[in-house]
């Protein structure tokens, strides 16, 4: 199975305690964060990665190589790509640059900066049994002022990034998602946001979008606080290598 990772941004609000690497590189008790991420995948059966790199992409390109270094748990090597971007394409302009390494019919993308223990068989499941063209993954939270709301129904995709004054919890875009190969080609070429422009545009088009809502553990490192909640978390044995 196949993922590309987003590590192409600027990563400024970490840039206070991480100044020398890109923000996914960023040392987790010596290892970099996106190694963690790159573990979880692998212990998925997910080994042939994408890097969509950008700032700093030499750093990524030299730690991780062509990945035969790294191997999944059962033993498989690793296969790791790259594709470079010359400005900031956004998340959807970042997928379509990666778009000549994606070989099979679907592939997951997520962030490099976020970290999920998540079971990535059950997202393929619901894009199965609902002959999804992207399935997503949701989290709930007690605030989606902050965010905008995703909700779903029945395991369909009915509004995302709505956005409402009204303090009250609900489910949020969680930036995993599980895409068929054919979305690649509607997605226009240069800058494009994949949450602001394509998603609700395949929505009003009625695309097959679902997904799942996932409540177990999720951080984001962007800011300093997360980085070292991450790293006590590691410390601590809540994140298991």
């Amino acid at each position: 199975m196949q993922a590309i990772l987003l590590a192409g941004g600027l990563g400024t609000r970490l840039r206070s305690v991480v100044s020398d690497r890109p923000k996914p590189m960023a040392l987790i008790n010596g290892r970099p964060f996106m190694e963690y991420v790159v573990h979880e995948l692998a212990k998925a059966g997910i080994t042939d990665m994408i890097f969509a790199v950008g700032y700093r992409g030499e750093i990524v390109q030299e730690y991780f190589g062509d990945g035969s270094r790294f191997t999944a748990p059962d033993g498989q090597r690793l296969t790791m790509q790259y594709a470079w971007e010359k400005e900031l394409l956004g998340t959807a302009g970042a997928i379509r640059n990666a778009a000549e390494y994606i070989t099979d019919e679907t592939f997951f993308v997520l962030n490099a900066d976020t970290f999920y223990q998540i079971d990535y068989q059950r997202l393929c499941g619901i894009q199965k049994e609902k002959s999804l063209d992207m399935a997503l993954v949701l989290r709930a939270v007690p605030d989606i002022t902050r965010y905008g709301e995703a909700r779903l129904k029945e395991g369909r995709l009915t509004a995302f990034n709505e956005k409402t004054a009204e303090v009250r919890p609900g489910t949020i875009n969680g930036g995993i998602y599980y895409m068929k190969r054919e979305l690649l080609e509607t997605i226009p070429e240069g800058k494009v946001s994949l949450e602001n422009e394509m998603i609700p545009r395949w929505l009003r088009e009625e695309r097959r979008l679902g997904g799942i809502v996932h409540d177990g553990y999720f951080i984001d490192i962007g800011i300093p606080e997360a980085y070292y909640r991450f790293i006590e978390d590691v410390e601590k044995g809540v994140v298991v290598w």
